[in-house]
């Protein structure tokens, strides 16, 4: 039984719905203000999984020279957990994970009484469940017209406000296309231009877990993402717009060491009464009966090999994901922590060459941060620094009015920007 639940863990964090919708939504009657029309243009990207050496690694040359012509960051450290869901949310947010509440790409919500997991679309689609003020509503609430070439939570009405511009989430849409709706959309009158825009490419991170950062076809899709970038700036910059970029990646890959998984069962503790959820890397316990944590912790904490053992009380400060940071109650009574390269998994089964999800300051979780544009200084290369600080940058450049108070710092990154 132990296995066959851990086994789900995994396969529901990796897995899609076969039956994928290529919905394309527009909100109608909205309207960019006539003072929003003057405002700058940025358009926001992120390739899943990018690791921060991977543009040097594998000779991303467009990559490489966005860099030169703007701003680039040694590495951009991931929110904990290092997982996509919490981190593309946190760089639209500003927010900590535990602060938003997409504390994983599987968790449960005791006050719910049901899980959130990324390949359930009815939960994805939920507005409900998302916490924080992604930018795109930022935008929307301040009569700035928004589109979405996929972004997590851009499919949810969050405080009742999707972008103007959406597409459900599907990978079935050739890259041309995507690109070409990028530019049709800046082509569009200025009462109904969009200003924001976000795009995804979910190609590297693809590649990463299969075969592994080290692997051809890694380098094959960095190269592939390479050309599609200076396909897309090229063709935006005939729109004659001053529209500023920039790229980001939700966390890094690491090769993992599958030979040996670390295995939970029978014998390790008493299942009864308790849910799991998360992967490889990090697994919550939620306990029906708070009587019988002390128990179940203790049974782990003297079994505990490759992995750490917290109570969610006593997890570690710098992560912001304790029990004070978990506003929405949704973090594990119990949180199991691999120690990097180790992963979770089920006997028999040797799971992915990479992933990720580990402490955010292990440098194969390192993510990329480039900028350019007419807002951005040029050449300069910056320090490592929290994504959490993207959101307020893209708040500066878009010049809209802050309605919340973040986690993100502007001081971190003004020195970036003209």
């Amino acid at each position: 039984m132990i296995q066959k639940i851990f086994l789900f863990i995994l396969l529901a964090t990796c897995l899609e719905s076969k039956a994928q919708d290529t919905s394309y939504h527009t909100v109608p009657a909205r309207k960019n203000s006539l003072e929003q029309q003057s405002k700058p243009y940025l358009i926001m990207i992120s390739i899943d999984g990018f690791r921060w050496d991977y543009a040097e690694k594998y000779s991303a040359k467009n990559i490489q020279e966005f860099g030169k012509q703007g701003i680039h960051a040694e590495r951009m450290y991931p929110s904990y957990p290092s997982k996509t869901f919490p981190n593309h949310y946190s760089l639209i947010t500003g927010l900590y994970p535990a602060h938003h509440g997409i504390v994983d790409n599987s968790f449960y919500s005791l006050e719910r009484g049901k899980s959130y997991q990324i390949n359930n679309r009815k939960e994805v689609q939920d507005g409900s469940w998302y916490g924080g003020i992604p930018l795109w509503v930022l935008a929307e609430q301040q009569k700035m017209l928004t589109a979405s070439f996929f972004w997590v939570g851009s499919e949810a009405p969050i405080l009742g406000v999707s972008p103007t511009y959406y597409y459900t989430y599907n990978e079935k849409i050739s890259i041309q296309d995507r690109i070409n709706q990028v530019v049709n959309w800046l082509k569009l009158p200025d009462s109904i231009r969009p200003h924001f825009i976000t795009f995804y490419f979910p190609e590297v991170d693809h590649a990463g877990h299969t075969f592994g950062p080290n692997s051809v076809e890694t380098e094959k899709k960095v190269q592939f993402v390479d050309s599609a970038l200076g396909e897309m700036v090229n063709k935006v910059k005939s729109t004659g717009l001053p529209v500023n970029f920039i790229l980001v990646s939700d966390h890094g890959m690491a090769r993992v060491n599958r030979e040996n998984p670390i295995i939970l069962d029978r014998k390790t503790f008493d299942l009864e009464g308790v849910k799991v959820f998360g992967g490889e890397t990090q697994l919550h316990l939620y306990v029906k009966d708070p009587n019988r944590i002390p128990f179940i912790y203790d049974s782990l904490l003297k079994k505990k090999n490759l992995f750490k053992v917290y109570l969610k009380k006593d997890f570690p400060k710098e992560y912001h994901y304790d029990l004070k940071e978990d506003r929405y109650n949704r973090i594990g009574d119990i949180i199991l922590m691999a120690d990097y390269p180790n992963v979770f998994g089920v006997q028999g089964r040797l799971g992915s060459l990479g992933t990720h999800g580990f402490d955010p300051k292990v440098s194969d979780m390192g993510a990329i941060f480039y900028a350019w544009g007419p807002k951005f200084k040029k050449g300069m290369e910056i320090a490592p620094f929290e994504n959490i600080d993207v959101y307020p940058l893209a708040e500066k450049i878009l010049n809209l009015n802050p309605n919340l108070k973040v986690d993100g710092k502007l001081n971190k990154l003004e020195k970036t920007l003209n």
